[in-house]
This record gives structure tokens, sequence and C-alpha cells, in this order.
């Protein structure tokens, strides 16, 4: 068997050389086993199409899959509730059909449940393939809705494709709004999509679309893998928001999750055939012993069509550009690598590795990119596993992307544990730019995680109560004035430095404050904490408005150059006077970090040439001091330190200069 690229890649993997071939085995041999009798994979990922209710023939078909059920009814509007009356045939293959005569044998808004039976007991459930589920305000009770519009939507971007370098706005439609209570998709398109537009990113990934009977999961508790959320409206007004995001030139990514699902019987999935092992691994194994879920059995080729499927409806049906996994560190490894210390290579290959979920995600990442142009995936994981960002031809797992999980823990644990003069900028340095080879990763200073309630957002750990009353721009606070020197340096550094790509949560780039709750128990069901208060960037009295401009020039300069294309080159790391300078795309680079030491004519090597700066972020627009000159051009020569230009570098100030 001939080595993999991914072994020249990393010389280091050359001991488990046979674990990387395991991989690429099992992944062939589970292809082949789905594609077998049809075209290609996407025709195995197509049970959408077969379950679920579908219009045709005169009727209504509903289809299901549940082995382990003795028989199912369907029940609601159209028969008043009677649960014994609508029987489904069962099917050789643990499958079960129903045929209801007539087109408007159901109807649009029409409520459904399926009513499960196994072992003499009756167990209503949501159809499994259910494209719309609401929950009653009286009862609380959710039940599938048929979603059949007289005039479907239309969408009028039909040749829309990502653009790259990522540029990504993380985004929750419910907590998008500033009133105290849930956003629709219709208000996000109105009020929030402008706003990205603005900034300048060309792609929202998008939280909770996934219907989850919990508000307060953040949409990580998934119930109903084939419906998106109706508590933020309909199907259409989605569509719509995705429509008009591609007209605007933004992609849509959506925050999958096929790492879990939700325990719930009645709402999920689980269960769905009165067993515990349709979709899991039967008793304790099927459970996820930290987020209190369950797992999917990634060995069973009808999980693996289940969850292909799902892909490919949220991409057809929706016109998603692609997806971020959510928690594939817990997907990789049957210990869910928590509190694992990742570092020696056998530590991915043992095992502890779940092979079947590597494989799944080897069969994800090919379907995805083969039904989209231009498609992107992104991986949320802690472990670093290798090859997970090399193509399936190297020998690797396929994604685009990993989240860059290490650069946020990195900035916290700093402000957290370091003084500012103590800062080490060596390790800054090494942290932003150390990557697997040839692995890409998404850059980010914080997420929706590190502004969750019990955490601040990284301007509220800069500033704390001082944001309260110190942010009027005629006010002078040295509190304030620290933290947003450091919010834009931060910033800076991360962009430029962290990735391939770069990530925002939304209104962190004008330093919202606080932290992230949901309405819950505990806080006496307050959405105080859970909406976006945009009023506070939009008030030209407070310096919320300069930290928000800062940001739409750092991504408009990212854009305008391709910066996150480029290698980064290090010109000179000063630990002690706390300097760091480096060239990328020709562009340079120079920051101090210093809380007090400003220096003067501060040597900047360079190539010859004149260079001007084209961004400071002590500038007197963004709420700086204006100390840097931005009309001066250096003129880069030789001195007794090489080639280059002595520049005034303020304490707490970045600069970005431009060859003229």
């Amino acid at each position: 068997m001939s080595s993999y690229p991914i072994l020249q890649k990393d010389p280091l993997l050359k001991p488990y050389e046979a674990d990387i071939n395991l991989r690429m085995e099992n992944y062939k041999r589970v292809r082949k086993q789905l594609v077998e009798g049809r075209d290609n994979l996407a025709d195995a990922a197509s049970d959408f199409l077969y379950y679920g209710f579908h219009q045709q023939d005169g009727g209504w078909y509903y289809r299901e899959t549940a082995p382990g059920a003795d028989a199912i009814y369907l029940t609601g509007d159209f028969n008043q509730w009677n649960k014994t009356s609508h029987p489904m045939k069962k099917l050789p293959n643990g499958d079960f059909e129903l045929f209801l005569p007539g087109e408007n044998a159901l109807w649009d808004g029409c409520h459904l449940l399926a009513v499960v039976h196994r072992k003499g007991k009756a167990m209503e459930r949501i159809p499994l393939y259910a494209t719309y589920v609401v929950q009653d305000p009286d009862t609380y009770q959710w039940s599938a809705v048929i979603y059949h519009p007289e005039k479907p939507y239309r969408w009028q971007n039909r040749t829309f494709v990502p653009k790259k370098p990522l540029m990504i706005y993380e985004c929750h439609i419910g907590m998008a709004q500033e009133k105290y209570g849930v956003g629709s998709y219709a208000e996000f398109k109105d009020q929030v999509l402008p706003r990205v537009k603005k900034l300048g990113y060309n792609t929202i990934q998008i939280m909770a679309i996934m219907e989850h009977p919990y508000y307060g999961s953040f949409g990580y508790q998934v119930s109903n893998f084939f419906a998106a959320s109706s508590r933020f409206g309909t199907p259409d007004e989605l569509k719509e928001l995705i429509d008009t995001a591609h007209g605007m030139g933004i992609g849509v990514l959506l925050d999958v999750v096929h790492s879990h699902l939700v325990k719930n019987t009645r709402e999920g999935i689980s269960e769905f055939d009165g067993t515990d092992y349709q979709f899991s691994p039967s008793g304790p194994k099927g459970d996820h012993p930290a987020w209190g879920t369950r797992l999917f059995d990634y060995g069973k080729p009808s999980v693996l069509r289940f969850l292909l499927s799902n892909l490919r409806f949220w991409m057809e049906e929706y016109r998603f550009d692609g997806f971020r996994f959510d928690g594939v560190t817990s997907m990789l490894y049957h210990d869910h690598g928590l509190g694992m210390a990742f570092g020696p290579y056998e530590r991915y290959f043992s095992l502890n590795t779940n092979t079947d979920a590597v494989t799944y995600l080897q069969l994800a990442n090919e379907l995805v990119h083969h039904l989209g142009e231009g498609a992107v995936t992104i991986a949320e994981d802690t472990s670093a596993m290798p090859g997970l960002c090399l193509p399936l031809s190297d020998g690797g797992i396929g994604f685009d992307y990993r989240m860059a999980m290490g650069e946020p823990d990195m900035w916290i644990k700093i402000l957290k544990e370091r003084k500012d003069e103590d800062w080490d900028i060596w390790n800054i340095w090494y942290e932003l730019t150390g990557r697997r080879p040839g692995e890409p990763v998404i850059g980010y200073v914080e997420s929706h995680d590190q502004a969750l309630v019990g955490d601040k957002t990284i301007m509220f750990r800069l500033c704390d109560k001082e944001m309260y009353w110190g942010m009027e721009k005629r006010q002078q606070n040295l509190v304030i004035d620290r933290g947003m020197a450091l919010h834009k340096m931060i910033r800076l550094v991360t962009m430029s430095l962290g990735g391939e790509g770069y990530l925002n949560f939304m209104g962190n780039e004008f330093g919202h404050p606080e932290w992230i709750d949901f309405p819950r128990e505990g806080n006496n069901w307050s959405y105080h904490h859970c909406r976006r208060q945009w009023s506070l960037v939009d008030d030209k009295t407070l310096k919320f408005e300069w930290l928000n401009e800062f940001d739409r020039k750092m991504v408009q300069l990212a854009n305008s150059t391709s910066l996150l294309t480029g290698k980064a080159h290090s010109l000179w790391v000063g630990q002690e006077e706390k300097v760091l300078i480096y060239e990328k795309k020709g562009l340079l680079f120079a920051f101090n970090f210093h809380p007090t030491r400003s220096f003067e004519g501060y040597f900047v090597p360079a190539p010859a040439g004149s260079w001007k700066p084209v961004l400071t972020t002590d500038a007197a627009c963004f709420g700086g001091q204006g100390r840097i000159a931005e009309e001066m051009i250096y003129q880069a020569k030789e001195a007794p330190k090489g080639y280059g230009f002595e520049l005034y570098l303020p304490s707490r100030t970045a600069v970005v200069l431009a060859k003229v």
C-alpha cells in the first residue's frame, strides 16, 4: 500500500502509518457499502426525499423508519387526533408507510404526531423527518406541522459562491435584537444583515437553527434535525434571510450538531421506535457524561444515512453554503476528550479514537464538497487531530478549517493571570502562528463560548464595571483607555496571525459588555443578557462607535489585501520591550504591548523602499491618542541592524504600514 501525502507533510506521523491506512480503509469500505447500487454518495444521502411527508400520486405519503416498533399510527388535525384510526403499513425492512388519498388530505398548518407502539406501550413521537415543528403556547407540547404554502419561496440569487478567505460573523437569530424577547428571521434580515455588510464580513455562521426544545441550550441540544426552529419564524422566512445574504455577497454557514441529540423522547428522535439503540449505542454507552444528552452510533449504516441526508437537506432546501460542525472532539474520542491533554501523537491513534466517527466525518466532508461549489466545512475540535483539515486524498478527514480554540483560551489566561508588563510576547507569536502543516484554521479572540454566563466578553473583562459609566466620549477614564487600546490590539494581532480565516461573535466588534445568559429559572426568566444592545454602538456620544469603526477598517484592510492567504514572517520579538514586528502580504505590523514605555526611533526591519501607515490602533477616529503621524513616509535603508527604518512606537499601540 502506497503512503498517503499526510506522511510527507508531517514526518512525525510515520510511526502511525498503519493507523492512517486503517483510517482510509474504513472510509473506503463504509463508502462502498453506502453507495452500492447507487451512482454516488449524494444518492445514498437521500433519505429525506423518501421518509417524512410528501404530496404525490394524488395524495400524501407518510413514511418512517422504526425497526423496533410493532406498529405506528398517525394522528393529528386531519382525523381529530384519533390515535388508532390511521395505522401505517409495516414494510419488511423496518419501515412504515401510510397513504392518505386526496391532495387536501393534509394541508398547510395541519398539526401531526406519530403514535409508536412497542411491546404493548403507546408513545407519542414527532415524525423523524418533520421539517416544521411548533410548540403550543398553552400546553407547551410540540407537534409537527405541514408547511405547504400556496406560493413556495422563489429564490432570487441562484448562482452564489462563497468568498474566501472567510471573515465570519457568528450570530444567533433569537438574541440578535435589542428587545427583551426572541428575535426573528425577518428582523435579522432587515436589521442585522446590513450591519454585517457594512462591517465587511463575507460570511455569517448561524447558531441554533436546528429545532431544539430548550432555548437556553444555545441550540446545541437538537430535537428535530430537519426542522428550522419555528421560534424565529417560518421556513420561507429563513430562506429569504439566506437569499438576501447571498444577494449582499455574504455566505451562510449552519452550525450543525451531529455530535449528540437531546434525550427528550416525545420531542426528539431519542428512542423513537421504543428502543434506546435506534440512533445511539444501547445503555450507558449511549449517554454523554458531561452534556446530559445521547450519542449517535456512527457504526450503523442507518445512522450514517440519516446524518448525511440531513446535510444534503440543509444545503438543497435552504441553500446553506456549508457547516461548522459542533463538538467534533466529542465525536472523535470515546472519552469525548474530557480532561484529556493532547500532545503526544499516540493520544490520537489509540483505542480511545472513535474510528466510526472519523469515517462519518470523512463521508460528510466528501458529500458537502460534492454538493456545493465552494462549500465550506469547519470543525470545532480542541484536540487538533492530525489530518483533520487535509483532503481525503492526502489521508485526511477533509475539513476546510478547524476552529483555533487555543487562541481565545490564551487571551483569557493572559488577561486573568498576568500583569500587563509580564506578557510573554514569544508565547503570543507561537500560539497564533503554530498549527499543523497545511491545515488551515479559523482564528478568533472570542466566540459565543467566551461570553456565556459565568464568563465575560473580552472588553468587559478588560474594563468590568467601568463600562457602565466610563464609555462616554467626553469622559477620560484610564481603565477604559487601557481596555480599548488592548481590545483593538488583541483583535488585530489575532486576525492577522491567527488563521486562514477569522471569526467574530455579533456585537463583540464594538466591545459588547457583560455576558450572555438565556432566560431561565435562575435569572427569573430574564432576557436582559440574551440580546444585543445595538443602541450602544449607534449612540454617537459613546466610545463603542470607535471600536466598531476600528473593526470595520481592520476587516476592510484584510479583505483588500487578501491578508489571510499569506504567511507571516517574524522580523523582531522584543520580549523585554513587549514589541512584536512581522511582515505579511507585503504589510508591516508593529505592536508595542508595553503598558507605559513608548519608544522614540524604534528600529523596524523592512525591505528597502518607502513605507506609510495604513492603519493604527491609536488613531483619534478609533478613540486613540493620535500619536502616530499617519501622513509620514518612512524610508527603509541599510543600517547597522540591516535594512529598515526608525518609527515612533507609543505604548499600547499597533501600526500597520504598506509600501508606497
